[in-house]
């Protein structure tokens, strides 16, 4: 399969079914980017306050807040900014950046108006978020207090809806014709279509995700938008060699002979502690039969592929840094 390459994307979009461990990808990916010291923004819009909790700091408000900084293995230490969108917020902001809105957006907020079009009209929400975030990329940024970055990580919509989610600012381009709408629906696709993006796909070693995961690249292909990596996330271990599994699968693994091993490593086991052990390992021995063959899958998809463990203590902010090192090491940030 092709191996990962620093490609100089300037826009990642990382998405997958969910439980895949989508928004630990994308922070880990984030924290990988300000490691090798470029500054960055890793952005969310599905309003779970994941990275928050990812980060163990407060929920985050429509701003861009400082919330960790990488390990300086580049030529500086990169900070990482966390944003939380809204499409209530992003829709004020809109109105006023490009209508002069801001008092009677404000209005229009108290009257209901702004719920009412980002909760009914089609495709609002999506280019709202999409143009948030496009905004975020966009060089030469001007404003007070305004920073450049040097990437944008966007925690993205899972697989199912991310080419309808990438390719919303198109109808609205058909739809509108002229103005500031048009305008920036323009900018947004050509963008996302652009070599400064990267959309990348997380799943784990099982049948539906790995089916979903083949389904979504065929369809980002379709529509034109460039492809980064698979990331298969949450690997158990590979400690047992492949006799050693086929031995465990046929059942060949003779339990007096554990009891042997287990008593010179000076561990005293009675019977029900080498059935339960065997039985762990045959379970195991299954599961990686399992991820193998959807291994051998995702090797098909043609599209350069990393792999991360599964932490034994969970995603906090030691295992994120973990995480972050391979994707480095790995050469996909």
């Amino acid at each position: 399969m092709p191996t990962p390459t620093r490609s100089g994307a300037q826009l990642h979009v990382v998405t997958g079914k969910g439980g895949t461990g989508k928004t630990t990808v994308a922070a880990a990916l984030a924290l990988a980017l300000a490691s090798r010291g470029q500054d960055v923004l890793l952005c969310e819009v599905e309003g779970r306050q994941g990275i928050a909790r990812l980060f163990d700091v407060d929920p985050l408000p429509y701003a861009e807040r400082r919330i960790a900084v990488g390990t300086g293995n580049g030529e500086k230490q990169g900070a990482l900014y966390g944003l939380h969108i809204d499409p209530e917020s992003a829709l004020l902001e809109y109105l006023a950046m490009y209508y002069k809105l801001g008092r009677a957006g404000k209005a229009l907020d108290r009257f209901g108006v702004i719920e009412f079009a980002t909760t009914l009209a089609p495709g609002v929400r999506d280019v709202l978020l999409t143009g948030k975030v496009y905004e975020a990329a966009k060089p030469g940024r001007r404003g007070k207090d305004v920073r450049q970055y040097d990437a944008v990580v966007l925690d993205a919509p899972p697989t199912g809806r991310i080419a309808q989610f990438l390719g919303v600012n198109s109808e609205l381009a058909g739809l509108a014709k002229v103005g500031p709408i048009k305008s920036q629906a323009d900018q947004v696709m050509k963008l996302f279509r652009s070599q400064r993006t990267r959309i990348h796909l997380v799943t784990v070693l099982e049948e539906m995700p790995v089916q979903e995961t083949a389904d979504g690249i065929e369809e980002l292909r379709d529509h034109g938008f460039p492809l980064g990596s698979v990331v298969v996330n949450l690997v158990r271990p590979q400690d047992l060699g492949a006799d050693d599994l086929a031995a465990l699968t046929s059942g060949d693994v003779e339990p007096a002979a554990v009891a042997t091993d287990l008593k010179a490593a000076g561990i005293e086991a009675d019977d029900a502690l080498v059935e339960g052990l065997l039985a762990e390992a045959r379970d195991h021995a299954v599961r990686r039969a399992l991820e193998d063959s959807q291994r051998e899958l995702v090797a098909q998809l043609d599209v350069p592929t990393v792999e991360l463990p599964r932490l034994p203590g969970g995603a906090d902010l030691g295992g994120l840094y973990e995480l972050a090192g391979s994707l480095c090491e790995q050469g996909m940030a």
